[in-house]
């Protein structure tokens, strides 16, 4: 996945942070996503960025990990909201 590339959230998602963790409807299906706190993290991280690129620039800021563990997990983590259709990437 080009990490140049942008998110863009799907107009049907209505997010809502919870104790840490965030709550995710998207309003088309009616399902209900929870995320759990480096989920939210990221999700947060993708709110403010511009980039995936940036969102793991931030992230490795963040936590203490490994740069390409980090970003293999974006990656999954991004591939799982596309395969729900909570997101785009542009």
């Amino acid at each position: 996945m080009d990490l140049n590339k942008k998110i863009t959230f799907a107009d049907t998602i209505f997010a809502q942070e919870v104790d840490d963790e965030m709550v995710l409807l998207d309003m088309n299906s009616e399902n209900y996503f929870g995320l759990d706190e480096v989920g939210t993290a990221i999700w947060q991280a993708m709110e403010k960025d511009k980039s995936l690129q940036e969102v793991l620039d931030s992230l490795l800021q963040e936590y203490e990990v490994e740069s390409d563990v980090l970003e293999k997990d974006l990656i999954r983590f991004v591939n799982q909201l596309l395969d729900n259709q909570l997101i785009e990437v542009k």
